[in-house]
């Protein structure tokens, strides 16, 4: 793995500083202690890393989590309550890898998904809000959005508390962000290495530095505030433990099973987007790609962090600036640790507001207008579940979002199953009247009996109708029972019928349920 530093040591760098700002922003966004973030990306780095098959992958605190532990940290009332859920869910994880889950993403609708995500971008970037304007939360817009009661705005005095200074430090964020990804990084390989998060906290640092007073300074309420150590015993002290004594609650297993499904789902799909943009084209396990993020949630639990999973921004950060092993990933852990014990200070002076412009970057990236453009261009069945999976994530909860996605999602299937089920041609046939060919789908179910008892019951006397099996591969028994019942239908209005399937043609069969046995059988 070391002959390989010379490339992962300068990836690991690039990760670190795209990854910094992030776990500071990703706590802001959940409203949870910003240390708590740290400890996450260092967890997701150096324990995840090392357990990991993934050679690419980078685990840490997630913006797709934010909502849920936003959420959660409300509704168990404090942070050693949540702490307990995110150990459990680490648990729930490891259980699901040793299961052999690692194909669980596979039976989610992408429309689903897709949906959660962009939902998850929208609010992400509502609850911005307050720290663009440099508003505290008991000021100005008193609540962005409140899981379970929706997005509501409550202005008092808004003009007189609105920062100028936290608002131009935003703009020009941005405006750095934007010209970094969009110009500068593909004029000139430097712009690819130096990430432009870092040079957004550079120059939010030095705004606060160098304009300490007057209409457009920052006060210090609206810095990053993260605890500093005076010795080792007060550095072990800002780590917080669960409250066991709480295991017992029913929300507590709840939000559990929740973070659990949830953080793999997103990890498992980072890990299909990482393996196929991986130049090697290296294949991730992902079952132990399960047991090593339920192992880090456990210890990131334990100790204070976030959830954690494996996240696509960084993975790409991490593939594009040249890492080759998981070393990069591993490096890029010890370096927060390495941030956490000797410039908490220097982390002091960062501006909520630049972390607020690079989460607005990622809220749009996950949210943005192209993807629901795509989504309407593939039409009703991915764009309805899409849509409501967005409206309910942002207008209720996550949990909601998702179970209204699916429920559209199943809708969907059985509306075009109903559809698909079978063919009715009909064409003249001279003087012998007008005959008819029924072609039955590979699978046909109890769902379709509706559909087909329409279509039997529409031919006239005196037809013939031709009922093609050839490509059946399923038929439910309540198919075949309505076929057979047909058949005395059939006798009374001089139809005639025959019966298509590869074993040859058969006129007025005696019973379809006999010939299906056999068929089935054969």
């Amino acid at each position: 793995m070391f002959k390989y530093l010379n490339k992962d040591l300068p990836a690991s760098l690039v990760v670190f500083f795209v990854a910094l700002p992030l776990c500071l922003g990703i706590a802001l966004a959940s409203g949870a202690p910003l240390f708590s973030g740290l400890i996450a990306g260092m967890i997701g780095g150096i324990v995840v890393g090392s357990i990991s098959g993934s050679s690419l992958g980078v685990s840490g605190p997630a913006a797709g989590l934010a909502v849920i532990v936003l959420g959660a940290i409300q509704v168990l009332g404090s942070f050693e309550n949540f702490l307990l859920a995110v150990v459990l869910a680490g648990g729930i994880q490891i259980i699901l890898g040793l299961l052999k889950a690692g194909i669980i993403g596979y039976y989610f609708p992408s429309s689903v998904i897709k949906g959660m995500l962009a939902g998850i971008g929208i609010t992400i970037i509502i609850q911005q809000l307050p720290n663009i304007l440099g508003l505290s939360d008991s000021e100005g817009i008193a609540s962005i959005h409140d899981p379970g009661e929706g997005i509501y705005f409550s202005f008092a005095n808004l003009s007189e508390l609105i920062s100028y200074g936290a608002l131009i430090l935003t703009l020009l964020a941005l405006a750095v962000l934007l010209l970094w990804d969009k110009v500068l990084s593909k004029k000139h390989q430097l712009f690819k290495l130096i990430p432009g998060s870092l040079v957004a906290v550079v120059i939010g640092i030095i705004y606060y530095l160098t304009v300490p007073a007057g209409d457009f300074a920052l006060s210090p309420n609206l810095l990053v505030n993260v605890p500093v150590p005076d010795n080792v015993d007060s550095f072990f002290g800002q780590f917080s433990t669960p409250n066991f004594s709480m295991i017992g609650d029913p929300q507590i297993w709840i939000i559990a099973l929740t973070i659990a499904v949830v953080a793999s789902l997103e990890t498992l799909l980072s890990v299909e987007a990482v393996d196929k943009i991986d130049p090697r084209k290296r294949m991730t396990p992902t079952n132990r790609e399960l047991f090593a993020q339920g192992s880090g949630n456990i210890l990131s639990g334990f100790i204070g962090g976030l959830p954690i999973t494996q996240v696509i921004v960084r993975s790409s950060a991490n593939v594009h600036s040249g890492g080759r092993t998981k070393l990069s990933t591993i490096l890029h852990g010890f370096l927060i640790l390495i941030s956490i014990i000797a410039i908490p200070t220097l982390l002091n002076l960062i501006p909520l507001a630049i972390l607020s412009a690079i989460l607005l970057i990622v809220g749009y990236k996950l949210s943005s207008p192209s993807l629901y453009l795509k989504m309407f261009s593939l039409g009703k069945s991915q764009f309805m579940p899409f849509i409501i999976t967005v409206l309910g994530v942002v207008f209720s909860d996550l949990l909601v979002g998702i179970g209204l996605g699916l429920v559209v999602g199943i809708t969907v299937i059985l509306i075009n199953s109903y559809k698909n089920s079978h063919f009715l041609q009909k064409e003249k046939n001279g003087s012998s009247g007008n005959k008819y060919r029924i072609i039955l789908a590979e699978e046909v179910t109890f769902l379709n009996k509706g559909g087909i008892l329409k279509e039997l019951y529409s031919i006239p006397k005196n037809s013939h109708l031709e009922i093609d099996v050839q490509k059946t591969k399923v038929l439910d028994y309540d198919i075949i029972e309505i076929l057979d019942e047909f058949k005395i239908k059939a006798r009374n209005n001089d139809i005639e019928i025959t019966l298509v399937s590869e074993r040859g043609n058969f006129k007025n069969p005696e019973s379809y349920y006999t010939f299906f046995r056999k068929k089935i059988t054969a």
